[in-house]
């Protein structure tokens, strides 16, 4: 295996954010890795609005009690989406009541498809990722209250 190659599974490493790639050929074996440190908040970003001459309220969202958060988690690394196709409505929405069982987000590992359901009857306050991006392992994907 040239240099050429590495170069190039090394650029693929970071264009695509990920955490390792392997690769063997003929009697070449090459394993590399990286670590990513990914910044997450449990707050989610604030919502602008662009043209509030038109708005005659705004809601305000009561702080997050922490006794009573549930975190949902990624059980993998892979690229989460919020709906289950591009033209369909997202699976869940802030505010919305959910029950165990109810899929929350999809994670794409390997081009499979892995419904991510909810894991405790709640309120969902609030969803951590946007649909198409990449999480790691045990990323904060979910708060249900």
């Amino acid at each position: 295996m040239d240099i050429e190659k590495i170069q190039q599974l090394i650029q693929l490493l970071k264009e695509h954010q990920l955490t390792e790639i392997e690769l063997s050929q003929d009697n070449a074996h090459v394993r590399i890795s990286q670590q990513i440190t990914m910044h997450t908040s449990v707050i989610p970003p604030p919502t602008y609005i662009a043209d509030i001459s038109n708005v005659s309220h705004q809601s305000v969202t009561p702080p997050l009690d922490s006794s009573r958060q549930h975190i949902v988690r990624s059980p993998m690394v892979g690229t989460v989406y919020l709906a289950p196709n591009p033209n369909a409505q997202i699976f869940v929405t802030e505010g919305q009541t959910v029950n165990v069982g109810d899929v929350l987000c999809i994670v794409e590992a390997m081009k499979t498809m892995n419904q991510i359901e909810a894991d405790k009857n709640g309120i969902v306050r609030a969803c951590l990722v946007e649909n198409a991006t990449p999480v790691e392992f045990d990323q904060p994907l979910f708060i249900i209250e």
